[in-house]
């Protein structure tokens, strides 16, 4: 979760769920020391790729309810967030953020992908869905790694 705090802070700070993409780098970067300026537009890359941001009439809006999420003031953000995440990954965190417990999902995706022989990105789109949270931004994903899974083992015969 500390992606959507990090990204909640700005807006926290600002009192507003919209900002000028300089005001959130301007925020990450000089306000609060977590990221260089570079780094903060990678991580609105990032959580626009994983539906927090939006970029909305050449600004950022967020997508869930900032007021709603508490930064601790101890609290300062791990540059791992900067790399790329995995469809499996950002399923369980939307998985998490909605209530279900992250060690219950694992265990129920691993299940599903013996079950189904899909990859992990597919059982967790399936999962996600069978508990009724929308992770549709993440179905092209999971079917791309599909097609790709199945055309490498075509290639191995």
């Amino acid at each position: 979760m500390s992606l959507r705090v990090a990204v909640a802070a700005p807006f926290i700070q600002n009192g507003t769920q919209r900002l000028q993409e300089n005001e959130f780098v301007v925020a990450l970067s000089l306000d609060r020391d977590w990221f260089s300026p570079d780094q903060s537009k990678r991580l609105i890359d990032i959580a626009t790729q994983d539906g927090l941001l939006e970029r909305v009439d050449g600004g950022l809006e967020a997508t869930f309810d900032t007021a709603a999420v508490t930064v601790p003031e101890e609290f300062v953000p791990d540059e791992d967030l900067l790399q790329q995440r995995s469809a499996f990954e950002r399923v369980l965190d939307t998985l998490v953020a909605d209530g279900v417990e992250k060690h219950e999902a694992v265990g129920a995706i691993n299940t599903l992908q013996q079950e189904l022989g899909v990859t992990i990105e597919a059982a967790a789109v399936v999962y996600a869905r069978r508990q009724g949270i929308d992770v549709s931004e993440l179905s092209a994903v999971a079917r791309s790694a599909l097609v790709n899974d199945g055309d490498s083992q075509a290639e191995g015969r």
